[in-house]
C-alpha cells in the first residue's frame, strides 16, 4: 500500500501543507444494535420497537487531520429519510470548506460513485488539494468507519426509536459527545491499518 493512491495522497498533503480529510457515510436504523446488557435477577429486559420500519437517519462525517497532524476533529451531518447523493455529498463539503476556513484539504475516501462523479472531482479541483481513493473493500483503512462502529456500539446500542426524529437527536447528542473528546478522535486513527504520524 505504500506504492498506491492513498500514499501518494498523503504525501501531497504534507508538501501542499493541507488537513487530511477522511471522509465517509453510514445510516442510523429504527432497531439498534443488540448487545448483552445488565437487568435485575429474574427480570429479563424488553425493547419495544417498530417492526419492518425502513426509516433511517443518513450521515456523513469528516475526520480532519490538521496541517501540521497536531489536531484532530470531527464534522458530521445528518439527513432524515434521505440516502446520501452526489448534492448532498456537495453541501457537506462545501461547509466543510467554510468551517477550515478555506485552507488547503486532501479528501480521502472510498470508491462511492457520488465521490467520483462529475460534480465532485469539479468541486475538489477548484476548492481542495485534491483527493485520495481507498482501496476497494478495505472499510477497515477509513477511521471514520470506526467512529459509525464506536457510535452503534456503544453510546446508542440497546436504544430502539419509533421515529428517525428521535434517532437523528439522540445520534446529534452522541455524535458532538465524540466531537469533545480528541484523544477518542486520536483513537480511531490509530486504530486504522493506514500509516498516519501524528504530531
Amino acid at each position: 500500500m505504500g506504492q498506491g493512491r492513498v500514499a501518494a495522497g498523503k504525501k501531497n498533503a504534507a508538501r501542499l501543507k493541507a488537513a487530511l480529510v477522511f471522509v465517509d457515510e453510514s445510516g442510523f436504523m429504527m432497531a439498534p444494535l443488540v448487545r448483552r446488557t445488565w437487568a435485575p435477577r429474574g427480570t429479563t429486559p424488553i425493547m419495544l420497537q417498530r417492526g419492518r420500519s425502513h426509516e433511517k437517519v443518513s450521515a456523513i462525517a469528516a475526520l480532519v487531520v490538521s496541517r501540521d497532524r497536531d489536531n484532530v476533529r470531527l464534522f458530521f451531518r445528518l439527513h432524515p429519510d434521505e440516502n446520501i447523493k452526489t448534492p448532498l455529498i456537495l453541501s457537506f463539503l462545501r461547509q466543510l470548506s467554510r468551517q477550515l476556513g478555506k485552507k488547503p484539504f486532501l479528501v480521502v475516501w472510498d470508491r462511492l460513485n457520488a465521490h467520483r462523479a462529475k460534480a465532485t472531482t469539479a468541486f475538489l479541483k477548484t476548492n481542495a488539494a485534491g483527493s485520495a481513493l481507498l482501496p476497494p473493500y478495505a472499510p477497515e483503512l477509513n477511521p471514520v468507519e470506526y467512529i459509525w462502529s464506536y457510535l452503534k456500539v456503544n453510546p446508542m446500542a440497546n436504544d430502539p426509536h419509533m421515529d428517525t426524529g428521535s434517532i437523528a437527536g439522540t445520534a446529534r447528542r452522541h455524535g458532538k459527545a465524540v466531537q469533545r473528546r480528541e484523544e477518542l478522535l486520536r483513537s480511531f486513527l490509530k486504530h486504522s491499518p493506514l500509516f498516519l504520524r501524528l504530531a
